[in-house]
């Protein structure tokens, strides 16, 4: 099976330059751009069967959309939600500096989750999407946090954030799990965005 894994679209949280996280942005108009550019790639060169989308409104309008322009089913689930980063939710990068970060993967912000309860609650979500899909080829649209932890489940890595796999507005990622092997296509394809220089 396929895997594609896309990020949503610029969201208000970059203009405001504030923590994303649980807050819930909307696309911005450059979002949305992007999003049919990303949309109109994946219909031409590798359309999905099925779609699963975060229910946080930047990835669901992008999911929405990749939906629309496919003509395909989708299913939203809450476990494909960004990190929960409680507190710092929707504050400037500047009022977050009171709250110290993490320095352990167990512990949390107040009223968030910590990195290994992130890890496990995708592990869970990723499990179900992998071993309930009957299609040759889906999306998950989801958040630049979620995707890294998709990824590192994909690569069995462990907890530990030493490596990061960049995602930009709307970038594609690639992969495939046979029965024998996992296959890496291509990581943060956003060469569809070139239209908008």
């Amino acid at each position: 099976m396929q895997i594609i894994l896309i990020r949503h679209g610029e969201s208000e949280a970059d203009i405001l330059r504030v923590h994303e996280g649980r807050a819930d942005f909307s696309l911005t108009e450059l979002g949305r751009k992007q999003v049919r550019l990303m949309a109109d790639k994946v219909k031409t060169q590798f359309p999905p069967d099925f779609i699963w989308g975060s229910t946080l409104k930047r990835a669901k309008e992008t999911a929405s959309t990749l939906a629309e322009t496919i003509g395909c089913d989708i299913q939203f689930e809450d476990d494909l939600m960004e990190h929960n980063n409680g507190i710092l939710a929707g504050l400037s990068f500047e009022e977050a500096k009171k709250f110290p970060p993490p320095k352990e993967l167990h512990e949390r912000v107040e009223n968030g989750e910590s990195a290994i309860e992130f890890r496990m609650r995708i592990e869970s979500i990723f499990s179900k999407i992998i071993t309930s899909s009957k299609y040759e080829r889906i999306a998950i649209v989801a958040h630049g946090g979620v995707i890294n932890c998709l990824l590192r489940s994909f690569f069995k890595m462990p907890v530990e954030k030493e490596f990061w796999f960049k995602s930009g507005d709307t970038a594609i990622h690639l992969i495939e799990i046979t029965a024998t092997q996992r296959i890496v296509h291509f990581l943060n394809d956003i060469s569809h965005l070139d239209a908008l220089k």
